[in-house]
């Protein structure tokens, strides 16, 4: 797309990031980069790749972390126009899209192949003549859709928008979406469309593409390393066991082995959790040897690894039928026994060095095995013509970009925000620290940051603030002091377990209580990554601790491989991660160019991170914060 189609005034560093974007299209390159906020990333990532993309028939992929991001795709798309005008479709799961799951409960439930399946049969029973399969799906295919292809062009919706448009209308938006995706410019979708195996496939299928015609643009990939490592993850936990038998209980037992039931086996693994919980849990996990399970199952049930290999087929077979069984009789097709088996056989064949074996405490106890590289789920953006990554907060590019597995020669660039620096006040205090050993040395620690924030919020009484605590933990421990010395009427909070909806109201009601309102949030939350706080919804942020990872087994073993791939474990897995937590927090201060906001860093720590965080030290911060505002 020309530059003259870019829908605002230029601001400073816009058109460097658009031509660096045309500059790794036109290289077939990958590029990183760090824009500051104010930059405009999402319309300068559309305008710089759209052209060459449009010109030489290749599809701009736009991924998302979360769906505000991706709304924000399709706004900037009605914005930019063209001619002829471009299009582009909002992709989303089932869960959020089809009709029937967002009404019914069970289906609500499903993942995304469960879902494919429970939608496959209903579309396969409309087409032998049963309507009322899905009502959505029959009318879809009868009625004429030249109305909402109109639609769509004309008005380019969110999904969200055109869910409720083609509900109305009695047509499944899923359906619908697909259709119009081979003639898209840009297909918005979430990160699990692309990095998930199965759904890409799929996806691709529908964009009637290769990925060598895909430039992929990765929005806020800061939050990428750590989802890829979760999304190659897997757990067994006691939940999935004790429902795996009342599975059996209701399917009849089946022997899967000679002399061995799918009963034994459950109750074999049952036992095995119950041990590794004694002998490795340091805490909150533990690790626990590499053959661990697998001799429980030799050893304890007399088998050869060839025949357990083979009881896991079995056993996975079975599931196979319940599975069959559920969907016939028009229920989610899940098997809680064909997911503990295909667990044990993923836990057999993992790569020593690429995951690490562990047993997990929390609510509830689990096997995990903790993928170690992102770069394993990241590997199909090497596949793509080209890729874009940006965000705000991804310093050191070099860790970003070695950790992603992407080629040494890409482009990197940081962008500063054009705002105006003097709006954005950075201070922090060196007589408290969140550092565990100082806080269980001096237990009064806990009251002295209290103390700290009780004073800051008070000065700034008539501005809203943000406290963000390192972990749940310490938001649950100094919150509750906090509370006592704000009025109750002024205090919102971000607590653990939290549903969306939930955390989103609590936004909500701060937000609308202009003038002294705070809310308790933790870094690397959903409050300090995703959410604005434009003209003075927030004005003042307290970081109340620096959010360094706690050291699990989990977590060491990280830092481990990092130390092995790169050489520099500590700040890929330690520093790192937390310089960009801290600028997340920070940063949701400066949205706009009349926004004016103050940080205080509760912790003498700040100083390790003056190189991209510059704070200036203050003996009275509640002092300094209101000088800042009045001056």
């Amino acid at each position: 797309m020309p530059t003259q189609a870019f829908p605002y005034t230029p601001r400073p560093g816009q058109q460097q990031l658009m031509d660096l974007i045309r500059e790794a299209f036109d290289s077939r390159r990958h590029v990183v980069v760090e824009s500051g906020t104010g930059t405009g990333k999402t319309v300068c990532a559309l305008c710089g790749a759209l052209d060459g993309c449009r010109s030489r028939g290749r599809k701009l992929l736009y991924l998302t972390r979360t769906n505000s991001q991706q709304r924000q795709v399709m706004y900037e798309l009605r914005r930019i126009g063209g001619d002829p005008r471009l299009f582009g479709v909002a992709l989303q799961g089932r869960r959020n899209m089809c009709p029937l799951a967002m009404t019914d409960e069970e289906l609500s439930g499903g993942n995304p192949e469960e879902l494919s399946k429970v939608c496959s049969e209903r579309k396969a029973r409309v087409m032998r003549g049963e309507e009322d399969a899905c009502r959505y799906f029959a009318s879809t295919m009868s009625e004429d859709l030249q109305a909402v292809s109109r639609y769509m062009r004309r008005e380019l919706p969110t999904a969200e928008e055109l869910a409720a448009h083609c509900t109305d209308l009695e047509l499944c938006p899923y359906e619908v979406t697909k259709m119009h995706v081979p003639a898209a410019d840009v297909v918005a979708a979430p990160y699990i469309m692309f990095f998930d195996g199965f759904i890409r496939h799929n996806l691709l299928e529908w964009m009637g593409c290769s990925p060598g015609d895909v430039v992929a643009i990765v929005d806020e990939a800061h939050n990428l390393p750590s989802y890829a490592r979760e999304l190659r993850s897997s757990r067994l936990s006691d939940v999935t066991l004790r429902l795996a038998r009342t599975e059996v209980d209701e399917f009849g037992d089946q022997e899967v082995s000679d002399g061995v039931s799918l009963c034994d086996l459950l109750s074999l693994l049952e036992g095995a959790l119950e041990r590794a919980l004694e002998e490795y849990l340091i805490d909150e996990d533990g690790v626990i040897p590499q053959s661990f399970l697998e001799e429980e199952l030799m050893f304890r049930l007399g088998l050869t690894s060839h025949k357990v290999k083979g009881m896991l087929t079995e056993a996975m077979h079975y599931g196979e039928l319940v599975r069959d069984a559920r969907k016939v009789a028009g229920r989610l097709p899940r098997s809680f026994v064909h997911r503990t088996a295909g667990f044990l056989a993923f836990w057999q064949g993992l790569e020593e060095g690429e995951y690490v074996k562990l047993i997990v405490k929390g609510d509830a106890p689990a096997f995990e095995a903790y993928c170690l590289d992102a770069s394993l789920a990241c590997a199909p953006l090497l596949e793509c013509l080209s890729s874009v990554h940006m965000s705000g907060t991804l310093r050191p590019i070099e860790d970003y970009i070695q950790t992603t597995g992407l080629p040494q020669d890409a482009l990197q660039a940081a962008i500063p925000s054009p705002f105006p620096g003097e709006n954005l006040c950075v201070l922090y205090v060196d007589d408290v620290t969140t550092r565990f050993e100082d806080i269980e040395r001096s237990p009064e620690m806990v009251d002295r940051i209290a103390g700290h924030i009780v004073r800051i919020v008070n000065a700034c009484s008539n501005r809203n603030a943000i406290v963000f605590h390192p972990s749940y933990a310490m938001a649950e421990r100094v919150g509750a002091v906090v509370d006592g010395g704000v009025p109750r009427e002024r205090l919102f909070h971000e607590e653990r377990g939290m549903a969306q909806a939930e955390v989103m109201d609590a936004v909500k009601r701060f937000k609308s209580a202009r003038g002294g309102a705070v809310l308790h949030a933790v870094m690397g939350g959903r409050v300090s990554e995703g959410i604005d706080f434009p003209a003075g919804e927030m004005e003042v942020a307290v970081i109340a601790g620096i959010p360094y990872p706690k050291p699990t087994a989990r977590h060491r073993a990280l830092q481990y491989f990092c130390d092995i791939r790169f050489g520099d474990g500590w700040s890929h897995a330690v520093k790192a991660p937390t310089n960009r937590k801290l600028l997340q927090a920070v940063g949701r201060l400066i949205r706009s160019e009349t926004d004016r906001g103050i940080a205080v860093i509760l912790d003498r720590r700040a100083v390790h991170f003056s190189d991209s965080l510059p704070a200036r030290r203050s003996v009275v911060p509640e002092q300094d914060a209101a000088s800042f505002f009045s001056g």
